[in-house]
């Protein structure tokens, strides 16, 4: 073969090659071609989107919903930023702990002072003997004095506090209040454990004296002798005592369980439940300061000789007859003469104790 038909032949396969190649990139761009629609509107709604929307305003409006997010805090909530019960919390602490329930401490200071213009004091039918009987023992009034004193200091404390902004900043001003709050809530804070141990085991001593019976209601049908003029038959504790100790087994059981949850927030307790138990904290102490009024005012100005059985232990022979008439007749045996116990026979009959349990 020539050197012409050589190169001929050459020619040839190289435009053979070229068209082949030629149909192939043809049959892929018609296959790929097509693809290239939807690739353009994933991009066009990519951008459409972006454009249309706000970034800021899509995360605050996340974090106004209580999205949460990420952060190396560890707790519950700890991812949430904002959460909008607390404002809720604030409204119901404004319009019912720190206005409605203010009503009920005055209503209670009026009613004792309706009862004493009405009624008067109850003083004692009989003229001192100079007898007296045992009433409480030494470690149930260091019981009761504790307990009721750190009762004042929680319920001063915890009142300023909630009526701060509104009463002590006008007096003190705002950096004077600042300075009592800190102090107050320490004090409150430290104080309320103690407090709480003292309430149960009040409860758990006096329990098996507060056991309702039938005197009980017929003490309520006289009501506990205002009604009918004559003091109604009771044992060691009357129909009203025993209320007052299940109010605070029971509501002041609420105090103190809600305090301790505010007071110790190590038990992955949200948000939510600090704000419910802060609520329904300073409600119910509010009742409870209410009552005490009542017990604190019947216990020393209201009853004739309503304290000395928590002081020294023992109550006038009068005193047990006319108000713990079932009482006295079980311990009358161990009835002495006051000079015996080291008290004076015008002391026991002037101020002998009715044996109410603390506030």
């Amino acid at each position: 073969m020539s050197d012409q038909d050589a190169a001929k032949a050459r020619r040839r396969r190289a435009h053979m090659k070229v068209m082949l190649w030629s149909l192939l990139v043809i049959a892929l761009g018609a296959m790929v071609a097509p693809l290239g629609g939807y690739v353009y509107v994933e991009v066009a709604q990519a951008q459409s989107g972006f454009e249309n929307g706000n970034p800021r305003s899509d995360t605050w409006g996340a974090v106004r919903e209580g999205v949460s997010g990420t952060t190396t805090v560890q707790g519950p909530e700890a991812g949430v930023l904002i959460q909008n019960g607390g404002q809720n919390w604030r409204q119901l602490r404004n319009a019912i702990a720190a206005g409605v329930m203010p009503w009920f401490m005055a209503a209670a200071l009026i009613g004792i002072a309706l009862v004493m213009a009405i009624f008067g004091r109850n003083r004692l039918d009989q003229p001192p003997s100079g007898k007296v009987v045992p009433r409480w023992k030494l470690w149930e009034r260091v019981l009761h004095w504790t307990t009721a004193t750190l009762f004042i200091v929680l319920a001063i404390t915890g009142l300023s506090l909630l009526f701060g902004r509104a009463v002590l900043i006008p007096v003190l001003g705002a950096g004077g209040f600042a300075a009592y709050a800190g102090f107050a809530m320490t004090l409150h804070n430290y104080v309320g454990p103690v407090f709480t141990a003292c309430v149960a085991i009040m409860i758990l001593a006096w329990v098996r004296h507060n056991i309702p019976s039938r005197a009980d209601w017929e003490w309520f049908k006289a009501g506990g002798g205002f009604l009918k003029g004559k003091h109604p038959p009771a044992g060691r504790m009357n129909g009203g005592e025993k209320v007052w100790f299940w109010f605070i087994a029971l509501v002041g059981g609420l105090v103190c369980a809600t305090g301790v949850v505010l007071d110790f927030p190590i038990w992955g307790q949200t948000r939510e439940t600090m704000q419910l138990a802060s609520l329904v904290h300073a409600i119910a102490a509010i009742l409870w300061v209410s009552l005490f009024f009542g017990h604190a005012w019947i216990g020393t100005l209201g009853t004739e000789g309503a304290i000395d059985g928590m002081t020294t232990g023992y109550s006038s022979s009068e005193w047990a007859k006319q108000h713990h008439d079932l009482w006295y007749e079980q311990v009358k045996d161990q009835e002495v003469d006051a000079s015996e116990v080291g008290l004076t026979a015008g002391k026991a009959a002037k101020t002998p104790s009715e044996g109410t349990s603390p506030g």
